[in-house]
């Protein structure tokens, strides 16, 4: 007889040592673990699952990013033909699978990747549907009385001190309390200073922790009129919850700033300044683009100046690029940017942060013009909140990263006044810096093109008084990126609308 408890254990050493060797971007060895856990654990859709979507954190190459993407398309319909959902046991493996594993990775690969969302997304919402079947059906939405409130409501695994989530506090805070009710659904488990924060700014706040049934009873329960994600693509219970019909109007927006494809969702909620032309191809959601950035971030209290750049490892006389996106937002075909800009910045230091696994990469690519990465590359370890920030006051140049820009990154940045230097992508998270630019009215620093982007980058470490310049109307004009109530007087006008207009055609 089969050990249970046992077999779970194994289930959970092997799935970790596989999220162990892809974080570390050790690609084939990771593919060789899945390999083994499949022929160990026949029946877990978990690893049939992750043996399907595979996706590295970091390429070699630009061929491998093309390669994997294959891959993954491939593997994505054969996960699709071979899911079955015919007895409880294979309900229940499906449902554990997807509760532990996201597509994360697809989206840093550029481009529009709607299709295979929708694909993944319909995938997730058929297995959660099978499991539930009495949170699928469509939900009538709750009358209003004279005076009542419409009541809206947040879930997410993040409501602590995360980038997906922080910029949510701006809604909650300037929130209008005479016609709306806020809950709160914290289904993660590191309350902090952030927490009390989304919980002073609730009216209901639940904290019921990685319990999908325990959550969707009390969302039911609580009878929303609206329910939003304000990230799906990051966290796989959140993903899976997002399947189900658990209030009459179910959006998400750009937490995580790529569609969710999962047909329970209904509306995107985006910003006009970060959406291309022709944007609504890029969603299975209908497109909200609330004005400006779309959210009222938090004014962010800068530190004072206690460190060197010493204590960074940075030469006094250096021009310091600030690097400082996840590693795996640096695909290889851009690698070459920072050569050019070395090759004609002699004094220029980049500045990478928790990105050791680029390394060899970015040494290599050096190599080849005749020159020392470690001439011009500097990594650092993790900073705290404090010294990120310090890091980016005492930075000449912020370097966005192509095709997947920064979000919370950018606005550290530009708190800091210091100079971004960017080039608006396909999709909308390539055009997140972009739309901070546009709405600061410094354009200047945007680039059309990869060409472009160098000369910028170049100027601006060759050109201490435009840099300059640009430091000193960010400080005068920064203050328009936070705090912005106009998107909230917006989004709460989207609400009422999409509320009255479901009560009329009920």
């Amino acid at each position: 007889m089969i050990n249970q408890r046992t077999l779970q254990v194994d289930i959970a050493y092997h799935f970790d040592l596989i999220q162990r060797l892809q974080k570390s971007g050790k690609t084939q060895e990771a593919i060789s673990a899945v390999e083994n856990a499949c022929n160990l654990f026949p029946d877990e859709y978990l690893f049939k699952l992750i043996k399907n979507l595979f996706i590295p954190i970091i390429y070699s190459t630009s061929d491998e990013v093309s390669f994997y993407h294959q891959r993954f398309k491939r593997g994505l319909q054969d996960l699709i033909e071979q899911t079955s959902l015919g007895t409880p046991e294979e309900k229940s493996k499906a449902l554990a699978g997807i509760n532990h594993v996201t597509n994360f990775y697809l989206a840093y690969q550029a481009g529009n990747i709607r299709e295979l969302q929708q694909q993944y997304g319909t995938l997730v919402h058929k297995i959660v549907a099978a499991n539930y079947p009495q949170w699928l059906e469509p939900r009538t939405m709750p009358q209003l009385e004279e005076n009542q409130k419409i009541r809206v409501g947040y879930i997410s695994k993040y409501i602590h001190n995360h980038s997906s989530t922080f910029w949510l506090l701006g809604w909650l805070r300037h929130c209008n309390r005479n016609k709306f009710e806020v809950y709160c659904y914290y289904i993660g488990n590191q309350p902090d200073t952030v927490t009390y924060k989304f919980k002073e700014y609730s009216d209901v706040f639940n904290h019921i922790p990685e319990n999908l049934e325990s959550v969707c009873k009390q969302i039911v329960t609580d009878n929303l009129h609206i329910l939003v994600f304000p990230e799906l693509g990051i966290d796989a219970l959140t993903f899976a919850i997002a399947g189900l019909r658990l209030a009459p109007v179910q959006c998400t927006d750009w937490g995580y700033p790529v569609t969710s494809g999962i047909p329970t969702i209904d509306y995107y909620i985006s910003s006009e300044l970060m959406e291309p032309e022709n944007a609504q191809k890029h969603y299975s959601e209908t497109l909200i683009c609330l004005p400006n950035l779309g959210i009222a971030y938090p004014q962010l209290e800068v530190p004072s100046l206690t460190k060197t750049r010493s204590d960074f490892g940075l030469r006094d006389d250096a021009v310091v690029y600030l690097c400082c996106q996840a590693p795996y937002k640096y695909l290889p075909q851009h690698d070459f940017i920072f050569v050019e800009i070395a090759k004609r910045v002699p004094q220029a230091q980049f500045v990478f942060v928790r990105a050791d696994v680029l390394k060899p990469r970015l040494k290599a690519t050096f190599a080849a013009v005749g020159k020392s990465s470690e001439d011009y590359c500097v990594f650092l370890s993790f900073l705290n909140h404090e010294n990120y920030l310090r890091l980016n006051l005492l930075s000449d140049v912020f370097l966005d990263t192509l095709g997947f820009t920064g979000g919370n990154t950018t606005l550290a940045a530009l708190a800091c006044n210091l100079p971004v230097v960017t080039c608006p992508g396909e999709c909308m998270r390539g055009y997140m810096s972009t739309g901070m630019l546009k709405m600061l009215r410094l354009s200047e620093t945007i680039a059309e093109n990869e060409a472009e982007y160098i000369e910028i980058a170049v100027r601006l470490g060759l050109e201490p008084t435009w840099r300059h310049e640009i430091v000193q109307y960010t400080m005068k004009h920064g203050k328009c990126l936070f705090n912005d109530k106009s998107c909230v007087a917006a989004l709460e006008e989207f609400y009422q609308g999409v509320v009255r207009e479901r009560l009329r055609q009920s």
